[in-house]
């Protein structure tokens, strides 16, 4: 039952999942986007189902086409990583093991969504890792919520996951940065061997040196500038990570300092519709498109950051 444990250190864009303009997935813009950032070496994998990918507002058969096609757009060359978001574990193992038999390697773990409001008893966490990972043998990705919700895990949930068979990564996306500086050491001396990914796409110069890696759904319009500033962070090259830093900046702004993170998503789409990776920056609800004027601004704010159309393999 086991999967194969992919190395994930190093640029893992969470993609976006295209819509024709009447609302249906749109797969040859799945093969464009998955093809093109899958012909970076620095990619390490396709993270798809995520929030950028709008993986809940999916049919549990369009989940699994949809991973498919990620999987087909680079020839099964770059694992593809699926969010598991079911909110009852059972629901979860069942989304998992339909992830496996799609073709993906690694889970994405989100909490129990009812934990967001609620808080988690203690112990349930690790329930729900355990059990996806016993009854399908997906490799799993711990992932830390805001410090701001109720589901983000204090430092011995987290520990007390990382120690759990499968886990082999942790996204972390506390967006805390006394607790990023006080927990990340602790996750590193205690699991030397865990894959540490930043998800902060608006945080990113601080969390970029103490990382392996990057999961971030802003791998989908600036790969070429996040590979640059994640390779600088790893040489500990501040000179050199500021100044990417500054380069996104206004693309950063654009994208991520907006009324809603949620709105990120859709920025996200109008700039690959600017990069001509997708045709439409069509999304479902709940989610809405931007204001008028907003490409225009993502527009400005990518030829402000030198970033051109994207060169997609034929």
């Amino acid at each position: 039952m086991s999967v194969p444990v992919p190395n994930l250190r190093g640029l893992n864009p969470a993609p976006v999942t295209p819509f024709t303009p009447d609302g249906e997935i749109d797969f040859p813009a799945i093969k464009r986007l998955g093809s093109w950032l899958g012909s970076f070496p620095e990619v390490t994998s396709l993270v798809v189902l995520g929030h950028a990918g709008e993986g809940t507002f999916l049919t549990q058969s369009e989940q699994v086409a949809v991973i498919e096609a990620f999987v087909a757009s680079t020839d099964g060359r770059v694992p593809v990583v699926a969010g598991i978001t079911g909110e009852g574990t059972r629901v979860a193992c069942e989304e998992a093991q339909r992830a496996v038999d799609a073709g993906a390697t690694v889970g994405l773990i989100y909490p129990s969504h009812g934990w967001l409001r609620f808080g988690f008893q203690p112990g349930a966490p690790q329930d729900r890792y355990k059990a996806i990972y016993e009854e399908t043998g997906l490799n799993e990705i711990l992932f830390q919520y805001p410090d701001n919700t109720k589901c983000s895990y204090d430092l011995d949930t987290q520990l007390e996951i990382a120690a759990l068979p499968g886990v082999h990564y942790t996204k972390n996306g506390v967006r805390n940065m006394k607790r990023w500086d006080t927990e990340i050491p602790v996750l590193r001396e205690a699991f030397p061997d865990l894959t540490i990914m930043s998800c902060h796409d608006e945080y990113l110069l601080h969390t970029m040196f103490d990382v392996d890696g990057l999961l971030v759904g802003y791998g989908n319009i600036a790969p070429e500038l996040l590979i640059k500033l994640l390779k600088a962070g790893q040489a500990h090259d501040y000179d050199a990570a500021r100044a990417v830093h500054d380069q996104l900046l206004p693309v950063t702004k654009a994208v991520y300092h907006r009324g809603s993170h949620m709105e990120g998503t859709v920025a996200l789409k109008e700039a690959l519709v600017e990069r001509g990776v997708l045709e439409t920056a069509t999304v479902r609800s709940p989610l809405r498109p931007l204001a008028e004027g907003a490409h225009e601004e993502i527009a400005a704010a990518l030829a402000a950051a030198g970033i051109g159309k994207a060169q997609i393999p034929a």
